[in-house]
Formats: C-alpha cells, structure tokens, sequence
C-alpha cells in the first residue's frame, strides 16, 4: 500500500430490515470522513437507493462493477446483485438474512484478497442468517473460520477494553469450558494486540472471577480458587502483569478496571453487561487475534428504530475510525518490528 494512498473500508450491509444502512449512509454523509478512507459498501445501488428514497436521503453513491473502480472522495457501492428487494422496514425476513449473508461472505473475500483493508461490519440477525453457508453464532466466529489467528472478541472505548474468554455459548456451558488452556489462550491474544495494535508496550490485563465473590473461597464454587488463581499466577510467572481475579460485581462500579489497559471477562454478560451500561452507543466491537482487521458497532440491527430516522451513528463512526487506526498502527509495528529485527541479524553477521 502506498503512503499516500487512502485505506480501502469494506463495509457490509448487515440486516437491510434494519438500522444498518441508515448508519452507513448517516457517517458518510458526513463528506470529511471520506477525507479518511474510501468506503466500499458491497451491496447494490438499487437497494441503496431505494432505502435512500424511504428516508428522505440524498447522500450521493457511485455504484461499481468491481472493487478496483472504487473512486476516493466518493461511497462506492459494490453491485452484488441486480434482483428486486422488498423492503420490509423493522421485519427481518429471509431474504434480509441472505442478502446480509452475501453481503458478509464477499466482503470478507475482498478482506482475505486484499482488495480492502478494513472491514466494518453492519448489525446481522444472527437467526435469519443462518444456512448452509452460515452456521455460526455471530460474526466473530464466522471470521475465525475464513481467517488465520485465533480470535477474541473485544467490546472497547478509548478507555476501556473488555475481551470474552467465553463468546456466544450458553450459560450453562461457561463454567466447563473455563479451562487454563483457554484463559492462557485469550490472555496470550489480549496481550498481543494491545502491543501491536493499540501500542501499549507493556499492558496491564485484569481477570475477572467466575463465580459471586470469586467463590469465597470455595463457598460458591472451586473454580476461582482451583483453575483461574493457578493460571494467573503461572502466566505472571512468565512476566506479563495480569492479575485477578476480581469479583465482578465490584469491579466496574469501584472503577478500578480504569487501572488497566484491558479486562478479560469469563462469558458475554459479564463483561458486555457492564460495558454497555458505561459506553453504549459509543463502543466498538473489535475481532482481536485475527491477521486481518474487523470492526463493528456495538449494538444490533435495532428494528424498533428502522425506517424512523432516528438511529445514533455514533458507535459505527467510531468502528471506521478504530479500524482505521488500528491498520495503521498495525502497520508501524510491523514495519519497527521488521527492521528491528534486520539490525539484529547484520549485527549478528558483524
């Protein structure tokens, strides 16, 4: 990629039933954010236009045949298809999930090609969605799937950061999956993108505990006391400065998460509960570990507000300028990295 050139921001649509496109074309009606990137939407003008018409929107958009037509300075929009779509404002239906699976699946090829280099992913009904192509919980997953790494999954504002060990599971299934394998795993993945992709050189990780309490020594459970402590202590053996596990319950209210650079929560609620109480509308979902990045905002397709022009564009703004930042700072420290380690092999040769 050339110094000078803008990045290339895939976005899919999502659910079209929903808030999705709205969002979309509410950011970049705002012309100075095509002073950052240059979007690409796959979709289709046809579908673009006719939800612009039911919202009274004017932002204009170049359609395009293929991603390397994409104009800077302008929303391109990715012909996908040419059918007629009805539009059912607020209702998911069947082919809402297909086309926002569509959508989805030819963003993510750009993404794997290099055709862009940021995906930003539009609210999906993780029901509708589902096929014989898609059998994931959500799109975390799904990516994990077409991509190298490990993912986990990072809800963050500029001052906070919540990953999940556990993602998208049932609550009956979190405590026997906690294994110290997998806590090692998703410190291991916390850590190394807050290094090199947030630039945090030395980062500060809180765990929190499983159980009430962190079981009260046994009273409300082992686990704390018998897998999370010993996996700590281990990995902060290995001089990475983590530390917990912390009650829950505490946590967030007393504000010492603002102690760390990143907090891992054992399952959704407990870490999405808390977050989204402190900063919704104006998080992001980040996908960490993966070789490519992702971002998203941090609500869903939100039917109750479709059609009605009222949806907040905050959070999928702030996913576009985190995915922006992110690529570049991803950049740098694999550029200082490189040479970093150049100077040490021609030392070595010396």
């Amino acid at each position: 990629m050339d110094e000078f050139e803008k990045i290339k921001l895939g976005i899919s649509i999502g659910d079209f039933n929903g808030i999705g496109i709205e969002i979309i074309l509410k950011t970049f009606s705002d012309k100075r954010m095509l002073d950052f990137c240059t979007p690409i939407i796959f979709g289709s003008t046809k579908l673009i236009s006719t939800y612009k018409k039911s919202l009274n929107n004017n932002v204009p958009v170049n359609g395009i045949k293929h991603i390397n037509a994409a104009i800077d300075g302008k929303i391109n929009v990715l012909n996908l298809w040419k059918d007629e779509i009805q539009i059912n404002l607020g209702k998911p239906t069947a082919q809402s999930g297909k086309l926002a699976f569509e959508s989805l699946e030819a963003a993510t090829n750009a993404l794997i090609n290099e055709e862009i280099d940021v995906l930003v992913t539009a609210p999906i009904n993780k029901d509708n969605i589902q096929s014989e192509e898609f059998k994931f919980p959500g799109h975390t997953e799904y990516l994990e799937s077409k991509l190298k790494g490990e993912s986990l999954m990072i809800l963050m504002t500029s001052s906070l950061k919540i990953g999940l060990i556990t993602g998208h599971i049932p609550v009956s299934k979190v405590s026997e999956t906690i294994t110290p394998q997998l806590i090692k795993a998703k410190v291991e993945v916390l850590y190394n993108t807050l290094v090199q992709d947030f630039a945090i050189s030395k980062p500060k990780i809180a765990i929190l505990g499983l159980n009430p309490h962190c079981g009260d020594n046994g009273v409300i459970g082992n686990e704390d006391d018998e897998i999370i402590r010993p996996t700590i202590l281990e990995i902060q053996n290995q001089g990475k400065l983590v530390y917990g596990p912390y009650a829950a319950d505490s946590f967030f209210g007393s504000e010492n998460y603002k102690n760390f650079d990143g907090v891992l929560a054992m399952y959704h609620d407990q870490g999405l509960g808390p977050f989204k109480s402190l900063s919704f509308g104006e998080g992001v979902n980040y996908t960490a570990g993966l070789d490519k990045i992702r971002t998203s905002p941090d609500h869903g397709t939100a039917y109750e507000l479709a059609g009605k022009n009222e949806a907040n564009v905050n959070s999928f703004k702030e996913a576009v300028f985190t995915g922006i930042k992110v690529f570049k700072t991803r950049k740098e420290y694999k550029s200082l990295t490189k040479n970093i380690l150049k100077s040490k092999q021609t030392k070595e040769k010396v």
